[in-house]
């Protein structure tokens, strides 16, 4: 019988070289993640915000999502505070002796934000938000129209991380043939100042069509957070840039600039507004280079009484809208149960209305 060598019978021996193992083998590429990750921990930077509110400080100050044109009234009726429960019946009517009427109820959790309408004509929307961690958070939003190409779907997910934002959306999305329009943003804190990204958005309305668009985003923050500029820049030659800058504790003002530059149109407005908040009023004024001269009254006589003002002059056309509205609110809830109801809405896995 033939015997073994010593050499290979001994792990001493030189010739004996065992086989890394898988462990060690993978050690370098974590330890390399793991420096880096706390090399980014040790940075400090802040979160930069999703790209869906980048220009959320504009948005607050200029009359796009406030102003309206005839007679409005909102009553809203507020059922209980954890859970948060309530309901409003808006009734709306027009410079054209068009009335409207919408039914809404709210429901919202530390969790969980939900959001329904129905309107006189049977068209219905709800609007979902379910935070499944601080960071993760996925959201719905669905219409059912009357008018036949309006009816929407749209799922969409949120990750909010230490020093960025990453954002997919899909609208209309049908999985046999993969058609709709698909959106991807991401958003990161380069210095605690200054915040790069970039959006990118395929439309494929049918299987064999497609389209995709990008779109390069830029944010500056000053120090502190008094003024905020940020840009939109598209290759195909539109661009967006806004600054907001918070004066004192009750004055506001934002200008926002659009560009469009293609071979089809060229065109450039720019839109300068302010928002005052006196003790039981706020107050918004807004003109552009069109000629638009555009103000709103917010004016509350008590906690739940708000009366509401909006006019508009359009110098060029010669032409004004007025608006006149009244919001009332009712509810059995304490004041220090309120201020919770606030704080609750204004969440980020329960955005505000």
């Amino acid at each position: 019988m033939a015997s073994i060598p010593a050499s290979l019978g001994d792990p001493s021996s030189s010739s004996f070289s065992p086989s890394p193992s898988p462990s060690s083998s993978n050690s370098f590429p974590l330890s390399l993640y793991n420096r880096f990750s706390k090399w980014r921990s040790e940075l400090g930077l802040p979160n930069p915000g999703s790209v869906e509110n980048l220009q959320k400080e504009v948005k607050v100050v200029h009359l796009t999502n406030y102003a309206f044109e005839g007679g409005r009234a909102d009553i809203t009726k507020s059922m209980s505070m954890n859970p948060l429960f309530q309901v409003t019946h808006s009734f709306a009517l027009g410079s054209q002796n068009t009335s409207s009427y919408n039914f809404g109820a709210i429901f919202a959790n530390e969790k969980v934000f939900l959001q329904g309408g129905v309107d006189h004509e049977g068209n219905v929307n709800a609007r979902m938000n379910q935070g499944w961690t601080s960071s993760h958070v996925t959201k719905m939003q669905a219409q059912i129209s009357q008018q036949l190409g309006h009816n929407l779907l749209q799922l969409e997910h949120d990750y909010t991380g230490q020093d960025f934002n990453l954002n997919l959306k899909a609208v209309n999305p049908w999985p046999t043939d993969l058609t709709g329009v698909f959106v991807g943003s991401y958003l990161q804190s380069i210095t605690k100042n200054i915040a790069l990204g970039t959006e990118w958005l395929l439309q494929r309305p049918t299987p064999n069509t497609s389209e995709m668009m990008a779109t390069y985003l830029a944010k500056y923050t000053s120090s502190d957070k008094s003024w905020i500029a940020t840009a939109q820049a598209q290759p195909a030659g539109v661009l967006q840039a806004t600054y907001w800058q918070k004066l004192s504790e009750k004055v506001e003002f934002a200008a926002d600039l659009q560009l469009m530059a293609t071979p089809m149109r060229r065109d450039a407005v720019a839109t300068l507004g302010a928002k005052y908040d006196l003790r039981l009023s706020t107050f918004r004024a807004q003109l552009d280079s069109t000629g638009k001269v555009a103000a709103l009254l917010e004016q509350r006589f008590t906690p739940t009484f708000a009366f509401l003002m909006s006019g508009e002059i359009d110098h060029f056309k010669n032409s004004a809208k007025v608006g006149v509205g009244v919001m009332i609110e009712s509810s059995t809830l304490s004041q220090e149960e309120m201020e919770v109801q606030m704080q609750q809405m204004q969440s980020p896995t329960n955005p505000p209305l």
